[in-house]
């Protein structure tokens, strides 16, 4: 055949998927529909042989089951941070608040209760890649607040002489709370400006990175004083907690 006829014929791929399923059934219905959208999709079956397949594949996002021979899907979402810096979504029959908070704990972008909902699939994979394809970009000048500073450029961050450790989910929110600091943020505010959607007022997914960053940052998990609740309203960084 001639090239350009090739060329012109070669499917032109939007994304590419690693689908981490062990229910083959399920694993090829969600291939088919997902090629439909233009992914290019590859299968893992176990848990255990991920890390492997991440180095020749390199995928875009992650689809990861949690039920999985070899090594299950929450044990993968702690280690996959140190090889993979896309979208983890979260899939399983699990759908309690408890299962949910602990994948989102664990450091999932996402979670999706099963049986899933092929279209939703979609659209919640969808807003994750735009969401890392055009990440928050705070403004250029760093902040400092008592012994914490923060360096938009380099996602640096020290409190006194510790530097602190944060996922760029984790720093975005930071930035977010800090930048407006003094000033309540609601929940339906962060939802809106991090995730681009609406707060149903049920998803924990704030919530959560909210006590990781509490955790990380010296704040009181019972009384926090640094970054407070304000009950009924949102959130709110307190400037003058950090000089201690």
């Amino acid at each position: 055949e001639p090239l350009e006829f090739i060329l012109m014929t070669t499917p032109q791929f939007t994304h590419r998927v690693l689908l981490v399923e062990d229910d083959i059934r399920l694993a090829n219905l969600i291939v088919d529909y997902l090629k439909s959208h233009d992914m290019h999709v590859e299968v893992e079956r176990r848990g255990d042989t991920v890390l492997t397949r991440l180095i020749s594949y390199k995928p875009d996002i992650i689809l990861l089951d949690i039920m999985l021979p070899g090594l299950d899907g929450l044990s993968l979402c702690e280690k996959l941070p140190d090889y993979f810096s896309g979208p983890i979504l979260l899939m399983s029959a699990l759908g309690s608040n408890e299962d949910q908070i602990k994948g989102l704990e664990l450091g999932a972008d996402d979670y999706i209760v099963k049986p899933v909902d092929p279209a939703l699939l979609v659209a919640r994979m969808n807003n994750l890649l735009r969401r890392q394809a055009q990440p928050n970009k705070p403004e250029s000048h760093c902040l400092n607040f008592g012994k914490l500073s923060i360096d938009p450029h380099t996602q640096a961050i020290r409190l006194g002489n510790t530097e602190v450790d944060l996922t760029s989910h984790e720093f975005e929110l930071l930035w977010l709370l800090a930048s407006q600091a003094g000033q309540i943020l609601s929940r339906q505010y962060i939802y809106q400006y991090l995730l681009n959607i609406d707060f149903d007022g049920k998803d924990r997914k704030i919530d959560v990175r909210i006590s990781r960053l509490r955790k990380k940052l010296g704040d009181s998990i019972e009384t926090p004083f640094r970054i407070k609740t304000v009950w009924g309203q949102g959130y709110l960084f307190a400037p003058e907690a950090w000089n201690n």
